[in-house]
Order: C-alpha cells, then structure tokens, then sequence
C-alpha cells in the first residue's frame, strides 16, 4: 500500500502513557490523521498542540475513526474500554477495526473479538516488545493475532510503528506469544542481575562483566537496552515493575489453563511480587537487580 493510500485510515488512539504517547506520535508523523483519547488530559492537550484532534470517550474517538489502537495497562482496562458503556464498540461503525495493543490476557483477546465480529467489526490482538525506547524509534516488534484480511488492512499503521511485524495467528494468538515474550524478559533480567551481583561482590565491576558477556554467547538485548539503568541504578521506568508482575500473572495463568509448568516463571513474578512490596511498582523492570543486590549484603545508593 502506497503512502497516499496510507493516510486515508483515520486513526483513533486510546491510551497515551510511557508507550501510547510515542506511538501516538510516529502515527503523526507518518501523515495520519489523529483522534486521541486518555484519562490524563494533560497529554491529549500536548497531541492537540501536535496537531491531533480530542475525543471525550473512547466511543467518541471510534466514531469518529475507521481505526482504533489501544494501549491500555491491562486487561480490565483493556475490557473496560472495549465493551463498557462509552466504549468502543458502541461508537465503532461496521467495517472499522479495533487494534489493541496493550499487553492483555489471550482468552479475553479471543472473546473480544467475537464481541466485534457480531457487529461487522474487525478486531486483532496486537501486543508490542520493546519497550519505550523502541516506541519512541519505531522499532518496535509486533506480533498480531486475528484474521489474516485485518492484518494486511493494519500492516501499514504496524510498519510505521515497529521493524517486526509477524502474524502470528488467531485471535488470542498475540497475547500468547506476548506471554512467551514477557517470560523470557523476565528471566532474561533476573539471570543478568545474578550475574552483575555475582561480579560485583567478587570484585569485578559491573560495567567489565557486561563488555565480557556481550561478546559470547551470553549476549543478550537486556545489556544493550538496560545497560545504563543496570550500571547507573537509576530505574526511571520504561516498562514498570508492577506491569511486568501483571503480565507474568498472565503468563502463569494462561499456563495453568494449558497445563504447562512454569516454575522459575513463578519465581520471578514472586521477585516483582517482592519489589512492589518495598514500594518499588513504579521502578523500571531492570530494578530486580536492586532485591537480588539486597539479598546478597550488597547497598549501593538506592537503599531506602
């Protein structure tokens, strides 16, 4: 599809925080037209300036659109602005589509877009990997579940959004591999975090364990994106703490229903379960590393 042909979709985005924004922003970029909706009105106020238009309602911004993309913290919200009263469903017209792209549940994606279907309204479940550096770059990775005929009309909004785009399916079928991706984040996170406070308490600096692992086999994206909150503690959030524990709860719980084992999935959401305890939701994902710091007698400048 051309450029012309692009910008003919009138997009409504519902969800503007740490990815919703950016996103929101590259649509502006690339030519589209813009409908936005949030709960702050504070950075719907910044888009007007940008040059989007508002919308009072999630309904509002659906009649007014022939897309709409969400981006919402999690399954209830994600319901909630769907199907509750003033959601999209009541202001999407026949032959729109809804492009959810918060990290939900994959059995709340499937009856999601059976609700759409009954009234002529196409739905995918869209979730995106790579944090809010890759939101701001567009280079985010998206894998999409619904029908393949939804999936081409979307493909142009997802190529201005990200650098993989993969079909991955059925309805459902991105929130699981969603799933799948947050796991191996997690856990990706929690082993890098054994490893820095491994080194640091034998006496080898943080910052010469990951120049080492990044040129072996151990190499992985989680130095190379957190390598800086890693190194400096400071956990200003890409993706929180508490969003992580959500999603992990997905993960387990999707696993529960497909009868397979997760067990140092387990642990690693109990480590975030732990971390919002000590009042640390807010915190960047990579502050794992500061519990495992915690349980090994090391306290660098973000003790409490």
């Amino acid at each position: 599809m051309s450029k012309g042909d692009q910008v003919t979709e009138r997009v409504g985005f519902v969800g503007l925080g740490i990815m919703g924004m950016p996103m929101a922003r590259n649509l502006m970029k690339a030519g589209y037209s813009l409908v936005v909706h949030n709960r702050s009105r504070g950075k719907v106020g910044d888009l007007i300036a940008e040059g989007a238009e508002a919308a009072n309602s999630a309904r509002e911004a659906a009649k007014r659109s022939d897309v709409v993309i969400t981006m919402l913290p999690g399954p209830p919200e994600v319901e909630e602005t769907v199907t509750g009263e003033d959601g999209i469903l009541e202001g999407a017209s026949e032959g729109s589509l809804i492009i959810d792209m918060s990290t939900s549940s994959p059995v709340l994606a499937k009856k999601l877009a059976l609700k759409a279907r009954e009234r002529d309204v196409g739905m995918l479940d869209a979730p995106v990997s790579g944090g809010d550096v890759g939101a701001i770059e567009g280079t985010l990775s998206i894998m999409a579940g619904g029908s393949e005929e939804d999936f081409e009309r979307a493909r142009p909004l997802f190529e201005v959004l990200g650098n993989i785009v993969v079909h991955v399916g059925e309805a459902g079928a991105g929130q699981l591999t969603k799933a799948a991706n947050q796991i191996v984040v997690a856990l990706v996170i929690e082993a890098v975090s054994e490893a820095l406070v491994l080194g640091s308490k034998g006496g080898v600096a943080p910052e010469k364990i990951i120049e080492v692992l990044s040129g072996g086999l151990a190499d992985n994206k989680v130095m190379e994106v957190k390598r800086e909150k890693l190194l400096s503690h400071d956990f200003e959030p890409g993706g929180k703490v508490a969003y992580h524990h959500k999603d992990l709860g997905i993960a387990l719980q999707t696993a529960r229903e497909y009868g397979v084992s997760l067990p140092v999935t387990a642990i690693v959401d109990q480590m975030f379960g732990s971390l919002i305890a000590k009042g640390r939701g807010g915190w960047d994902h990579s502050a794992l590393l500061t519990l495992l710091e915690e349980w090994s007698g090391l306290y660098p400048h973000h003790r409490e």
